[in-house]
C-alpha cells in the first residue's frame, strides 16, 4: 500500500532538517569545507552540494552539463546525475554553495507549505520505486539530508544530533527495507527470524521473520534465530553504508544467537543507492 505521510508533521521535520545543516555549514572556515567524509570522494562541501542539487531536480531546475569523469563510488544512472550536481559546485567557495542552499530551500519549503494532504497522498515516483506518494518521496528526502548532516558532522568531530523526531522518520524510512536486507542482502534461510534492538535518545525493536519473502512483522512465533542489539544511530549509519559493520561486532553491535547469521547480518546491512 501506498505510504501515507502527514504533511504538517513532515513540513516541520524538513524546515528543522535544512536550519540544522545551515547552522552547521555557517561556521565552516575554509579548511573544514575541504575536510573529507565517510562517504569516498565527496567532502563536506560535496554533501552539501549533494542536497543542493536534489532540492534544485526537485524545484524544476536544469540538470548541469558538467561532464562526470571515471569514479569508483558512481555506480548508477542516479549516482552520475547526483555526481553531476556535485561536480558543478565543486570550484565554488564553500559560502556560495551555502547560498545556494538557502535559496533552493527556501524556494523549496515554499511550494511545499502551498501543499494539502492531499497533495501529499497523491501518486508519485520516489527512489524507493514509483507506486508511492509523494509524501514518501519527501520523508525519503529527510532522511537522506539527515544522514548527509551526520556524514558532515562526523568529519568535523562533531556529536551525533539525535532529536528523537528525525531519528524515528529516519528509522521509518530504513524499516522500509528490512525485509530486503534479511532475505535478499543477508539471505537468511526460510524459517528463520530476526530481533533488532535499538537503543539511545529512543528504544526501538524491529522483528523479521523469513517465509516466502522475509517481512516486518509484529511479534514471533518463537524465540529469533539472530538478534542484534545496537545503539539507534549506529544501526542508521550502517543501514545507510556508511561503514562497515566489522570493527563493532561486540562492542557497538551485539550478536546473540546464531552467530554466523548474525555477523552475516550486521555485515550486510547497508540498503541504501
Amino acid at each position: 500500500m501506498p505510504t501515507i505521510i502527514d504533511h504538517a508533521d513532515m513540513l516541520v521535520l524538513l524546515r528543522e532538517e535544512f536550519d540544522a545543516l545551515d547552522g552547521l555549514a555557517r561556521s565552516l572556515s575554509d579548511a573544514q569545507w575541504d575536510l573529507p567524509t565517510c562517504l569516498p570522494g565527496w567532502s563536506v562541501r560535496d554533501n552539501l552540494s549533494h542536497i543542493v542539487g536534489t532540492e534544485s531536480m526537485l524545484a524544476g531546475d536544469a540538470a548541469p552539463s558538467t561532464p562526470v569523469g571515471e569514479h569508483d563510488h558512481v555506480k548508477n544512472a542516479i549516482g552520475t546525475a547526483n555526481e553531476a550536481w556535485v561536480e558543478s559546485m565543486r570550484p565554488l567557495p564553500g559560502s556560495e554553495v551555502l547560498d545556494r542552499f538557502r535559496q533552493v530551500t527556501s524556494r523549496r519549503l515554499a511550494a511545499l507549505e502551498a501543499m494539502t494532504q492531499a497533495d501529499f497522498d497523491a501518486p508519485s515516483w520516489t527512489p524507493a520505486g514509483p507506486n508511492e506518494t509523494y509524501g514518501r518521496f519527501m520523508r525519503i528526502r529527510h532522511f537522506d539530508c539527515y544522514l548527509h548532516e551526520h556524514d558532515m558532522r562526523e568529519a568535523l568531530g562533531l556529536a551525533d544530533r539525535e532529536t528523537p523526531s528525525h531519528l524515528t522518520s529516519a528509522l521509518d524510512e530504513v524499516a522500509t527495507g528490512l525485509g530486503f536486507i534479511v532475505g535478499k542482502r543477508a539471505s537468511f534461510p526460510l524459517g528463520s527470524s530476526v530481533r533488532i534492538e535499538l537503543f539511545g535518545p529512543l528504544d526501538r525493536v524491529f522483528l523479521v521473520s523469513v517465509g516466502e519473502r522475509a517481512a516486518l512483522v509484529d511479534h514471533l512465533s518463537s524465540d529469533p534465530t539472530v538478534t542484534l542489539r545496537m545503539p539507534a544511530m549506529r544501526f542508521l549509519s550502517l543501514t545507510g553504508g556508511r561503514h562497515d559493520a566489522g570493527a563493532h561486532i561486540d562492542s557497538h553491535v551485539i550478536v546473540s544467537g546464531d552467530r554466523e547469521l548474525g555477523v552475516r547480518l550486521a555485515s550486510n546491512l547497508a540498503f541504501t543507492i
